[in-house]
């Protein structure tokens, strides 16, 4: 699934991501550091994989974030 960089804090590795329909979705560090980046940009395009977690926002959580590449 693709996003865009939303939010990310680099002492915590954690921000959040939209979705193309405008969704915030969160990440945490796990999810960050699954993707092997170093740092992140708001505006930047990403690929997200999201799986099913009761009680995340929309009813499932960003478990890795990469970088879009085409």
């Amino acid at each position: 699934m693709q996003a865009t960089a939303y939010t990310y804090d680099p002492e915590t590795r954690a921000g959040s991501v939209l979705l193309d329909d405008g969704t915030p979705l969160p990440f945490d560090a796990a999810a960050f550091d699954a993707g092997g980046l170093r740092l992140l940009r708001p505006g930047q395009r990403v690929r997200i994989e999201v799986e099913p977690a009761e009680g995340a926002p929309e009813g499932r959580r960003v478990v890795l974030v990469t970088l879009q590449t085409f």
